[in-house]
């Protein structure tokens, strides 16, 4: 694995009951079964690899509101206070800090789309400065452009994604839940109609709920049970290179390239929205479903490889539940980073900060970025089958607005008041293709 991950030593023995059962130890995971163990429910929380293995560690580590989907914008802004609280109340480190978010543009266009945004985001209580030349030539230093202007999101911040979901699962065991490393969910059990247990390829834990937080295996999943849930993955890649803290902002965002400082010496370099699509089955099952999204971002995007197809993460597979499944075989989706992209991302990041031209190269990796249609997770129960939520589909924002879609998981898994409006994350939205039929599974 290339990617830097603070790991999470042994796993728990398997109880034979839950109260709830989280399927996958992401950002997403760790945070439902913490706020849930904070309530005093009995969790269990199992994952088929290890804890932030998949793209909770591969991520940028930006948590912000600004630019957000105006649906998103809420549980952005809980997640920020949450991250906070977290820190405070588990005495556990993930790295977060309000560093503020730094947006360059030469584009006048672009400019005037993020001053209407933080237009709007004012109305929110969201606080964001837009600034011209003059200040982007002041906090642009550590550049070697001019800039038309910018804007500078002062609470937004970034936490360190090979630190977080770790921590998380720490503080989980300290109230009492229990995390099951190398232990794949293969499916559900149901009675009556609803969820009575999750088998695990180590055994059967009786629950009356399971929450799916499975990331990119979402909807191979869902369709062992099936539940339509459209979802498909973009390859995306990232450099990385050692500098000293302060040398540059610590996240910093251009047309060109993405700059975020991870801990004390590394640097993150990515490209915004650039990917491979590797072809698998599954996004053709899906295609009309995507068809709007993808139109409007072919440029961004490329022709991949099999991988995917050889991953198994967006298999059209069934499986039976005594045997070994796609999990089992792909314990961590550790994805090939893409040569080309990562030398175009270098080639941006030192034209546009000198100090990166000399910098050591620390490394470089891929991570698997789970899409919706429509770009909003889903968080809720399916009502196919009473008993089984999904947290699942953050299409790329998951690491950032992890704590506040936890919080929610666990608040309608307890029926407690929503931290936020949970209506524009149902699956129902998702019960019917675009085009109104109803797919097969």
């Amino acid at each position: 694995m290339r990617v830097p991950l603070t790991s999470l030593l042994g796993t728990d023995p398997l109880p034979a009951s839950a109260d709830v059962v989280v399927i996958g130890a992401g950002i997403v995971g760790t945070f439902t079964a913490w706020f849930l163990a904070k309530r005093g429910v009995k969790v269990a929380v199992v994952e088929k690899g290890l804890v932030g293995c998949e793209q909770s560690s591969r991520n940028w580590g930006w948590v912000r509101q600004q630019n957000r989907d105006a649906r998103e914008l809420p549980i952005a802004t809980e997640s920020l206070r949450l991250w906070e609280q977290f820190e405070a109340e588990s005495g556990e480190t993930t790295g977060f800090r309000r560093s503020g978010l730094l947006y360059f543009s030469n584009d006048e266009a672009e400019i005037a789309r993020w001053a209407r945004w933080c237009d709007f985001a004012r109305t929110a209580g969201v606080k964001t400065e837009v600034f011209g030349s003059s200040e982007a030539k002041k906090r642009g230093g550590a550049t070697g452009r001019q800039w038309k202007g910018g804007v500078f999101a002062p609470t937004d911040g970034t936490a360190d994604p090979g630190l977080a979901a770790t921590a998380v699962a720490r503080a989980v065991r300290k109230l009492g839940g229990t995390v099951h490393q190398n232990c794949a969910a293969r499916g559900i059990e149901t009675m009556g109609g609803r969820v009575s247990g999750v088998v695990t390829e180590r055994g059967t834990i009786r629950t009356p709920v399971a929450v799916l937080s499975g990331g990119a295996w979402a909807s191979t999943f869902c369709r062992q049970l099936g539940i339509r849930f459209p979802q498909a993955t973009i390859r995306a890649s990232v450099a990385a290179v050692s500098l000293p803290s302060g040398t540059l902002p610590d996240a910093l965002h251009t047309k060109d390239v993405t700059i975020t400082r991870r801990g004390e010496n590394l640097y993150t370099l990515a490209i915004s929205g650039l990917g491979r699509f590797d072809p698998t089955w599954q996004k053709a099952r899906f295609a009309r479903d995507f068809l709007p999204m993808f139109s409007s971002r072919w440029r961004s995007l490329s022709l991949g490889t099999l991988e995917g197809m050889r991953s198994g993460h967006e298999s059209m597979a069934r499986w039976a539940l005594d045997q070994p499944t796609p999990m089992e075989r792909m314990r961590v989706l550790d994805p090939t980073p893409d040569e080309q992209t990562i030398a175009e991302t270098r080639r941006r990041a030192a034209a546009l900060c000198p100090a990166i031209a000399t910098a050591q190269s620390a490394g470089s990796w891929a991570g698997y970025i789970d899409m919706t249609p429509d770009g909003v997770p889903v968080i809720g129960e399916s009502a196919k089958l009473p008993g089984f939520l999904m947290a699942a589909g953050l299409s790329g924002h998951g690491f950032g607005i992890g704590p506040g879609v936890g919080h929610l998981a666990a608040d309608l898994v307890t029926g407690a008041t929503p931290i936020v409006d949970p209506l524009p994350y149902t699956h129902g939205r998702f019960e019917q293709s675009v085009w109104g039929k109803v797919a097969d599974f």
